[in-house]
This record gives C-alpha cells, sequence and structure tokens, in this order.
C-alpha cells in the first residue's frame, strides 16, 4: 500500500507542470529596439514589502537595497509603466493571470500563475494589467535606490 502510494506521488510530481520562465513574447512579434509604449497609470494595485536587504558596501553597489514585495493587483488594475535600464528584477506569478504590455513585443504577453520573469536591460519599460475578474498576487524581487523605496514606479 505505502509502495503504491509513493510510486503515485512521484508520478504526480514528475508529470506535474514546474513552475519555470514566464509566457514570453512570441518569436515572431520579438522586437530588436524598443517601441514607444503609454504611460500607464498606477491602479488598484496594493504593495506590501516582505524583506529589505541593504546592499551598501556590497560590491560597489552604493547605497541600493534589495526589496521583495507582495503586489496584489485587483480587477482592473494596473502596475504603471515603468523601466528596468538599471534596476533588474525578478516577478514570480503567484495567483492569476496578468498581461504585460512590453516596449520590446509588439503584442501584449499573458503571464499565468507560476510563471517567473526577469526584468532587466536597456529600454526595458513595461506595464501590466489585471484584465480578469479575480485578483493577481505577484512576488517581485528588485534592487532599488533607498529614496525609491515607495515609489510605485519603482
Amino acid at each position: 500500500m505505502r509502495l503504491g502510494f509513493a510510486a503515485a506521488a512521484l508520478a504526480a510530481l514528475l508529470l506535474a507542470p514546474a513552475a519555470g520562465q514566464a509566457g514570453g513574447c512570441p518569436d515572431e512579434h520579438k522586437l530588436t529596439k524598443p517601441r514607444a509604449i503609454e504611460d500607464a497609470p498606477d491602479v488598484a494595485t496594493l504593495r506590501e514589502i516582505l524583506a529589505v536587504v541593504p546592499l551598501r558596501g556590497w560590491r560597489g553597489t552604493g547605497d541600493m537595497l534589495l526589496r521583495t514585495r507582495r503586489l496584489i493587483v485587483l480587477p482592473g488594475g494596473i502596475v504603471p509603466t515603468h523601466e528596468h535600464d538599471d534596476r533588474p528584477s525578478i516577478v514570480t506569478v503567484i495567483v492569476g493571470e496578468i498581461t504585460e504590455h512590453s516596449a520590446y513585443c509588439a503584442v501584449p504577453i499573458l503571464h499565468r500563475t507560476s510563471e517567473t520573469t526577469p526584468e532587466f536591460g536597456p529600454g526595458h519599460r513595461h506595464w501590466w494589467e489585471n484584465r480578469g475578474s479575480t485578483p493577481v498576487i505577484l512576488i517581485s524581487s528588485d534592487v532599488v535606490p533607498n529614496d525609491m523605496m515607495d515609489d510605485p514606479h519603482m
């Protein structure tokens, strides 16, 4: 009995979809140069700082902070247009589906539960919107200047 349960659990684990890189821009819609995108406002997005690590003195990073937040994007909510030229970030979708509008993609990009997306590089400008009927929960870790800790565009 125990062996059968263990085998079934192992099979379920091996066959389950793994968390991974987010749905990206389809190859035929990737842009080699960033396009202009609209300045979307900050709408119905709740932010909670979960942890902060000061990076001062670490490998010449200056007065920067490594910040992890939980963002709850309510139905119709928008994470405003922001840039990642010099500010690395990693976002994981914990619950729901959210649409990204990126300067490097000619079409909107859908991100689903358990997907992770890195954000960094010249011209990386984008905004996100919840087109669904339920809240979306994101976990975001990024590097920010100390004086920009609470800026919704960061």
